[in-house]
């Protein structure tokens, strides 16, 4: 995309604005072609999955590109902090092994219940607190709100990441002033820390208007691997991301109440005299 700099997560630097997860496929056959078709170069996998392997006897990781994708574990699952703590350092030590670039670094969750999946504020504070002490780059998923964003940042955190609406539900972004909000106070001193809108996108549209808000990237699973056909779904979210980002990048017209005419009115050549 010309003009633009890259993706830089903490120590990380990345051509594609678009995280992709790897959970709800129905095959790991579709999930490994969706994610080639969303251009991500990073997917993010559960480290509290049951099981790795599926009732087929096959492993998850044996249909992720180790050598093109940078693996970003998450926490998702836990509601302490301590569990979500240990699940990291449990993903750092599975990722040395396969000699991933992924293993310093944790997309954390620390949810409060199991209705609505809304991250627990003050366990996901303390848990960013006691990751960053221990080396990680800590991608925090939490509400939109701007206070709980601001103290994540000063918390040590390589990324806030507010969800746009609760995980998997597709409501696309509910309060697109809060992100505004949260946007102005992350980036407030250094505008180029990465703020990511993670959850709750259901189409191409709320990955693009995300971008257009001036977000730096979104992370989606649900939207793309419960599609009806998600193949196609991969496609559109690729191009929704290049699409809102370069939207952002040109500045939208300011909207105005009335109508102003497309074709000039002054400046206009005489008419050919008869």
């Amino acid at each position: 995309m010309g003009g633009d700099s890259p993706l830089v997560l903490g120590n990380h630097t990345f051509k594609s604005r678009l995280i992709v997860g790897t959970g709800k496929y129905a095959t790991y056959d579709l999930m490994r072609d969706c994610l080639d078709a969303s251009g991500a170069e990073v997917v993010t996998v559960a480290v509290r999955r049951e099981r790795l392997i599926d009732k087929e006897g096959r492993n998850i990781l044996d249909f992720i590109d180790l050598a093109r994708y940078t693996i970003l574990p998450n926490t998702a699952g836990c509601f302490t902090a301590e569990d979500a703590v240990r699940n990291a350092r449990l993903g750092r030590e599975l990722l040395k092994n396969l000699e991933n670039p992924g293993a310093d670094w944790v997309k954390l969750e620390v949810l409060g219940d199991k209705k609505t999946l809304l991250p627990d504020p003050v366990a996901t504070l303390k848990a960013t607190e006691q990751l960053v002490a221990d080396g990680f780059q800590v991608l925090c998923y939490t509400t939109d709100d701007p206070m709980t964003a601001r103290r994540l940042k000063e918390a040590g955190a390589t990324s806030v990441m507010p969800a746009g609406s609760p995980i998997g539900s597709g409501q696309g972004i509910l309060n697109p002033n809060n992100i505004r909000i949260c946007l102005e106070y992350l980036k407030e001193n250094d505008s180029n820390y990465p703020v990511i809108v993670d959850a709750g996108v259901g189409t191409a549209s709320d990955v693009a208007f995300a971008m257009e808000l001036g977000c730096d990237g979104v992370l989606l699973n649900t939207g793309i691997a419960g599609a009806r056909d998600p193949l196609p779904m991969a496609h559109a979210m690729r191009q929704a991301t290049t699409a809102g980002r370069l939207a952002y990048l040109a500045g939208r017209i300011p909207r105005k109440l009335y109508a102003t005419a497309s074709s000039p009115e002054t400046g206009l050549v005489s008419p050919l005299p008869r």
